[in-house]
């Protein structure tokens, strides 16, 4: 899954960046609402961290932007005062959900599981298709109850399909969701990555859709 964090404090935007990328995530930062509105309309992302005191252009203005162009990327909100009214604001901007400063960030990062569970269509947090399931708490994936010890690429891949399961993905999709903006993207890895997934799960749940992408299902 591929973010964006919008956060003009440099140190929180580092650390917000650093505990992301730990946790799996490929993320992009913008340090203004200017840059992060452009980011927003122009990159497909599965969620944004978006705070609400920007420079150049203020967090709202960045949120009604992308609502009023048709945006529909999940946003949280961060505000720093955490008052009742700037909350209101948020969400009636377009916000799907909100944290006041400071906050943990484990709560951060429930926040942002649930958020992308929710817009993709799935209440549990745990994502099975046949025997293959992927924990969004723990990022854990098991076949029949065994834990799969899969790369960091070869998770983001298992995990964008796993949330979409269902649904026909195209490698242009994959490659767009899996690897940060600043990232050499090479949308042929996606097939090594597809056949390393197959030989470890070794069960028939990514199906090939001939000249579409891949599908997962159950066999």
């Amino acid at each position: 899954m591929r973010l964006l964090v919008v956060e003009d404090d440099a140190d929180l935007a580092r650390q917000l960046t650093e505990r992301l990328s730990a946790e799996g995530y490929a993320v992009d930062r913008a340090g203004d609402g200017e840059e992060g509105q452009f980011l927003g309309e122009t990159e497909p992302y599965d969620a944004v961290v978006l705070d609400l005191g920007l420079p150049k252009v203020d967090g709202l203005s960045v949120l009604r932007a992308w609502r009023a162009a048709g945006v529909a990327t999940p946003v949280i909100i961060l505000t720093a005062r955490g008052t009742w009214s700037e909350k209101v604001q948020g969400i009636d901007a377009g916000a799907d959900d909100y944290l006041a400063k400071p906050f943990n960030m484990e709560e951060l990062l429930a926040r942002v599981r649930a958020l992308i569970r929710r817009t993709k269509g799935h209440a549990s947090p745990e994502i099975a298709c046949g025997p293959v399931v992927l924990d969004t708490r723990t990022g854990r994936v098991t076949v029949d109850g065994r834990p799969v010890d899969l790369t960091a690429h070869e998770h983001r891949v298992l995990s964008y399909l796993m949330h979409r399961k269902g649904q026909v993905v195209s490698r242009t999709e994959l490659t767009e969701h899996i690897y940060a903006q600043d990232f050499d993207r090479d949308s042929n890895t996606i097939e090594v990555f597809v056949g390393r997934l197959r030989r470890k799960l070794g069960v028939d749940v990514i199906r090939t859709v001939r000249g579409l992408g891949y599908r997962m299902e159950e066999a």
